[in-house]
């Protein structure tokens, strides 16, 4: 009888599958990420994607947009809650869907290059309660603990076209 590692076969696994959403993802329209465009937290981690993603995958839009108030009413999600960033994968096809909370942050760091994938793993083996549970509460405090501007950041102009709202 041999002995195998559980965790050494899920990350096995894990990491095939990663590849496999790569490339699927690859074949895909680019997911949009809406995100609160007046905090502060949400700025800093559309700036921090935009230097990672090399490939230039994703497109951004504030919740506060028309594209975004589209999406969300489409998939029932009140547009007025701008607590939580989202992710909406094939946009206007027949099988558009949209993750949130942790579910987004996964997606996005899944996507990016190492260590974000390896970080996007080891957090996706918390349960989801456990990883929304902690979400929430920075999403409750993220104007107090890291500000809020009463305009929407600006694209400098070699980012400009990946912003779908302006």
């Amino acid at each position: 009888m041999s002995f195998c590692n559980p965790q050494i076969l899920l990350y096995k696994a894990n990491a095939r599958f990663q590849d496999a959403k790569v490339s699927l993802v690859a074949s895909m329209p680019h997911p949009i990420v809406f995100y609160d465009g007046v905090c502060g937290l949400c700025n800093s981690f559309v700036q921090f994607v935009l230097r990672r993603d090399r490939n230039a995958l994703f497109r951004f839009a504030a919740l506060q947009s028309s594209i975004a108030t589209g999406a969300l009413s489409r998939h029932r999600v009140n547009p007025g809650a701008l607590d939580t960033v989202y992710v909406v994968i094939n946009h206007d096809l027949p099988d558009e869907h949209i993750l949130s909370r942790s579910d987004a942050v996964l997606f996005i760091l899944n996507q990016l290059k190492s260590p974000r994938r390896r970080t996007a793993f080891w957090l996706g083996l918390v349960p989801r309660s456990a990883r929304d549970w902690a979400y929430n509460a920075i999403a409750r405090h993220r104007y107090r603990i890291f500000g809020r501007s009463e305009i929407c950041m600006v694209p400098s102009d070699q980012d400009h076209s990946r912003f779908l709202d302006g």
